[in-house]
């Protein structure tokens, strides 16, 4: 899939971008078009599986997508892994009723403009995640703590994902009918560790999805 990018993240007021991924959840294609003039949707965009973060997002969105669904909001998770590896990791952690996409090429996060960030400029973060960290770590070290600590075996599929020399920051865009962006979290690494690795505030997220639902 190919798509245009730009140099900024998409924040509320701009018109998101149609984007078509291969379906991890079911068979075929997604299309953001598909929800236009149906449902608002949260799009949450990801780095790959083997990101021990990331894995987090995606579950924290799996347990949101209930409340959301009551508010007429339906949730697309997207994440940087090949699609057969993705669907071997969801069907032994199981999300039933959460819609997700594979995006390896990680054209969304561009269409999206997500920035791209250096491995040097990764590596200087340190995130201290309490209760599941010993001490505060740089992303591959957090990594390989808590894949290994989880039993999440990195494979040929992750490690090409992971060989890249840069990474793309995550967000999540909440989206009208009219396919506009109405919210937006984004991760920055100009604000330091505290908000890189971190999640949207649910009651927040809630809110703004309670205002584009009506």
């Amino acid at each position: 899939m190919s798509t245009s990018s730009v140099d900024r993240p998409l924040q509320p007021g701009d018109r998101a971008p149609n984007i078509v991924l291969d379906a991890i959840s079911r068979d075929g294609k997604i299309a953001l078009t598909d929800f236009r003039g149906r449902s608002p949707l949260l799009i949450g965009l990801f780095r790959g599986l083997h990101c021990a973060f990331c894995r987090r997002n995606v579950a924290a969105m799996a347990q949101l997508e209930p409340a959301l669904r009551e508010r007429g909001v339906e949730c697309l998770a997207v994440v940087n892994t090949p699609v057969e590896r993705a669907r071997l990791y969801f069907r032994y952690h199981p999300a039933p009723d959460l819609l997700a996409a594979s995006d390896p090429e990680r054209a969304s996060h561009r269409a999206f403009g997500l920035r791209e960030v250096g491995m040097d400029e990764v590596m200087g973060i340190r995130t201290h995640l309490p209760g599941e960290l010993p001490e505060p770590m740089d992303p591959m070290a957090m990594d390989e703590f808590l894949n290994k600590k989880e039993g999440y075996e990195i494979t040929e599929a992750d490690q090409r994902m992971m060989a890249s020399a840069k990474e793309l920051l995550v967000g999540q865009f909440l989206i009208d009918r009219g396919g506009i962006v109405r919210w937006s979290f984004t991760e920055g690494l100009e604000d330091g560790p505290d908000i890189t690795f971190k999640t949207p505030n649910p009651e927040e997220l809630m809110s703004a999805a309670s205002q584009v639902a009506h």
